[in-house]
C-alpha cells in the first residue's frame, strides 16, 4: 500500500456518512442529554415519587361539635386507615370541595340513629373512604363478621409501580430519539444548503438515508444499556426475559423510528415545520400507548387503534420480555407491527425524500 493510499472501505460513502452522524451527535450537548441523561433523571424522580412505602391514611372529617360527632370521631379515631378530622359543617364541607378530605360524615344521634355520608362518588379515594368509614362504625356498633378472614401481604418485584413505568420509558426514548434526532438532522442539513450540495456527490439517497439507520443501531447499546443498567441497580427493576429478544425488540423498535423520522423529514423545508408533523405523529402515542399508565384503561372502541400504534406494541413488547420473561414466540404480534411500520416507513421515506 502507498503512503497516500487508504484501505477502499473508507472511501465508501456510507460510511463516511454514518460516521458523520456520529460526530453530529456527540457535538449536540442537548441531544447528548435528551437520549441518555433524560430518561434516567425521569425514572430517578418517578422511582422515588412511587417507592414501595406503607399505605397513606385517608383523610376522612366528622363534621359537628355535639357528643355524637365525639363519639363517631373515636369511633373512626381506631382505624389504622384514616386520619380523622372534626370540623365546622361548613368548614367540612368547604374541605371536601376543595379535596382537603375525601369524605364528610354528618352523624345523628350515634349509634342510636344513622349517620349520612357525603362525599363525590367520581373520586376513587372518596369511594374507598366511604367503605372505610362504615366499616369501622359499623364493628364499633358490634357487628361481628360471620366470615373469619386473614390478610397475606405480598411485595414482589415486578409488581411496582416502578417496574411498570421502566420499559414504557425505554419505548419512549426509543421513539423520541429516533424521530427527533433524525427529523431534525436532515431538516437543519436541507435548511442550511447541505443537502443540495451532496447532489453532485456519487451518493444515493439510499444510502444517506441508511446512515441515518445504523448510526441509530450502533447508539442502541449505550441508550438501552445506560437506562436499564440504572434501573436494575438502582430501583432493583426485575429482568426475566432473553437478552437476545430484548435486543430484538430494539433493534426493530430503533429501524421502525428511525424510519418514522426520515418520513416525517423527507420533504420539510424549516424547524418549524418538522417539529409540529414530530409532536402530531409522537404526542397520541405518549397519550394512548401505556407509558406511564396501562392503555387498556381507554375505552373498548379504541383499542384496535391503540394496539397498532408502533410504541403500544414497542412498550407491550418490552414489558412482556423484562416482567413476564417471554421471549419471542411470546411477542409475535408486537414484533410484526413494529416490523410492519418499519417496512411501510422507510421505502415510503425513500420514495418521497427530496434534497432541496
Amino acid at each position: 500500500m502507498s503512503d497516500g493510499a487508504r484501505p477502499k472501505w473508507t472511501e465508501r460513502s456510507l460510511v463516511q456518512l454514518t460516521l458523520v452522524r456520529y460526530r453530529e451527535f456527540m457535538r449536540e450537548p442537548e441531544a447528548v442529554f435528551w437520549v441518555f441523561l433524560f430518561p434516567i433523571l425521569l425514572a430517578a424522580g418517578l422511582g422515588v415519587a412511587f417507592r414501595s412505602r406503607p399505605a397513606d391514611r385517608t383523610a376522612v372529617a366528622v363534621a359537628g361539635a355535639d357528643s355524637s360527632a365525639q363519639a363517631v370521631a373515636e369511633a373512626l379515631g381506631r382505624s389504622p386507615d384514616l386520619d380523622v378530622l372534626r370540623l365546622p359543617a361548613a368548614a367540612a364541607a368547604d374541605s371536601l370541595r376543595m379535596g382537603g378530605v375525601a369524605l364528610v360524615v354528618l352523624p345523628e344521634r350515634w349509634p342510636e340513629h344513622q349517620v349520612e355520608y357525603r362525599y363525590d362518588e367520581t373520586r376513587p379515594e372518596s369511594r374507598t373512604a366511604r367503605l372505610l368509614v362504615d366499616d369501622a362504625l359499623q364493628r364499633a356498633a358490634g357487628r361481628a363478621d360471620p366470615v373469619s378472614a386473614a390478610d397475606q401481604r405480598v411485595a414482589e418485584a415486578g409488581a411496582r409501580y416502578i417496574d411498570f413505568v421502566v420499559p414504557g420509558l425505554l419505548g419512549m426514548n426509543l421513539m423520541g430519539s429516533g424521530i427527533w434526532s433524525v427529523g431534525f438532522a436532515v431538516v437543519d442539513a436541507r435548511r442550511k444548503r447541505l443537502l443540495k450540495r451532496l447532489i453532485a456527490t456519487p451518493m444515493s439517497r439510499a444510502e444517506y438515508l441508511a446512515s441515518f439507520v445504523l448510526s441509530r443501531l450502533s447508539l442502541l447499546v449505550v441508550e438501552v444499556g445506560t437506562l436499564l443498567g440504572f434501573a436494575v441497580l438502582v430501583f432493583g427493576v426485575p429482568f426475566r426475559g432473553s437478552v437476545w429478544t430484548l435486543g430484538l425488540i430494539c433493534v426493530l423498535s430503533a429501524l421502525a423510528f428511525t424510519s418514522l423520522g426520515l418520513l416525517i423529514a423527507s420533504r420539510v423545508q424549516t424547524v418549524e415545520g418538522v417539529s409540529g408533523l414530530s409532536n402530531l405523529v409522537m404526542l397520541p402515542m405518549w397519550i394512548f400507548s401505556g407509558v406511564f399508565f396501562s392503555a387498556s384503561r381507554f375505552p373498548d372502541v379504541v383499542q384496535p387503534l391503540i394496539r397498532v400504534l408502533p410504541l403500544t406494541a414497542v412498550i407491550d413488547a418490552l414489558r412482556a420480555n423484562m416482567l413476564r420473561g417471554a421471549g419471542p414466540g411470546g411477542i409475535t404480534p408486537q414484533l410484526l407491527i413494529i416490523a410492519g411500520w418499519m417496512a411501510l416507513s422507510f421505502p415510503l421515506a425513500l420514495r418521497l425524500f427530496r434534497w432541496k
